[in-house]
């Protein structure tokens, strides 16, 4: 998102007359306030629907919406809240809203059975997708042209992010920021709402077996040494001893209690420790790369842009760029 001199316009669907309270409140919290202190533009934040007037939440509710689908027409960004009634469809008016934002570039993303919606448009053909796990089967039977992943917590598919049920809605919309405008705003935005700055996309949205708590007590020291020793060549047999188990009981526990792979843990925290040093450090590429445990810059380059979308070099310009741009003009659109 490139710079401007307004407001980031971010709009909030409540198209079925029903607007989901845990997706607002959410969604509020991340672009209801000024959040320019942690290096985020100056948002316009409101909720539109089809019929404007009186609007309950799922808990019952009554909300006063005055904006209509107008507003969709300049909106940045649109969040689309979970769809409460998926036996009743969606109005054309809304689709045909939807199908204008993308076709211009703005930036779609669904929480929950929103999912439904965006889909509903054809905007989700032909790429991945998620929602609620409960809902998955429903949503892959009625849109076979999606490729639906019931297990984890969000999938960006660039202008379009899908997210999975209640809380992921806090992960995608973090994921956002950090994507947006830094690892650094990111961070201190999730120290403000109380909640963990980062959990990748493709972690589980539930863990089948809880564990002991003194296991969960322990795993949880052995991630702490992990993260402070990023540079080292850490293997499941390393992190297994520390945490006394067989490396075979280990990566099972591990899966079980964190909803994913040793190793897919491991390249997550070193590509969100490469992030902040790309924005907050002149170090080079390869000294990041030795620094964050990727060996050379070549495998650091290749895993960055695999999964960032953008080289080392191109976030780094991005974020320097981004913070050059005095906070009071409301910078990003």
């Amino acid at each position: 998102m490139t710079g401007s001199d307004r407001p980031l316009v971010v709009s909030l669907l409540a198209g079925d007359g029903v607007l989901g309270a845990f997706g607002l409140g959410v969604a509020a919290e991340v672009f209801g306030y000024d959040q320019r202190r942690f290096g985020m533009p100056l948002f316009d934040f409101a909720v539109v629907t089809d019929r404007p007037g009186v609007v309950r939440t799922d808990t019952g509710l009554a909300l006063y919406v005055e904006h209509g689908l107008e507003r969709l027409a300049v909106s940045d960004i649109v969040l689309v809240t979970a769809w409460e009634k998926l036996s009743r469809p969606v109005p054309e008016t809304v689709l045909d809203a939807l199908r204008a934002v993308h076709a211009r570039g703005g930036q779609i993303v669904s929480h929950c059975t929103g999912a439904f919606v965006v889909a509903a448009a054809g905007l989700l053909d032909g790429r991945r997708a998620t929602t609620h796990w409960r809902y998955a089967g429903e949503l892959a039977a009625r849109y076979p042209a999606v490729d639906v992943d019931p297990r984890v917590l969000y999938v960006d598919e660039g202008t379009i992010i899908t997210g999975a049920g209640t809380a992921s809605g806090v992960d995608a919309l973090l994921h956002l920021v950090r994507r947006e405008w830094g690892a650094a705003a990111a961070n201190a935005l999730a120290r403000e709402m109380v909640v963990p700055p980062h959990r990748d996309g493709g972690q589980a949205q539930y863990i089948d077996e809880p564990v002991a708590r003194c296991e969960d007590d322990l795993l949880g020291v052995v991630l702490d040494w992990a993260r402070a020793h990023l540079a080292e060549d850490i293997s499941v047999e390393a992190l297994a001893r520390r945490a006394l188990m067989s490396p075979r009981s280990f990566a099972r526990r591990f899966k079980a209690t964190t909803g994913t792979t040793p190793h897919a843990w491991l390249l997550a925290q070193r590509l969100a420790a490469a992030e902040a040093l790309l924005e907050e450090s002149d170090a080079p590429v390869e000294e990041i790369a030795r620094l964050v445990g990727f060996g050379t810059a070549a495998g650091f380059r290749e895993q960055f842009a695999r999964r960032r979308g953008v080289s080392p070099r191109a976030y780094r310009q991005t974020f320097r760029a981004a913070a050059a741009v005095p906070a009071g003009e409301g910078s990003a659109a």
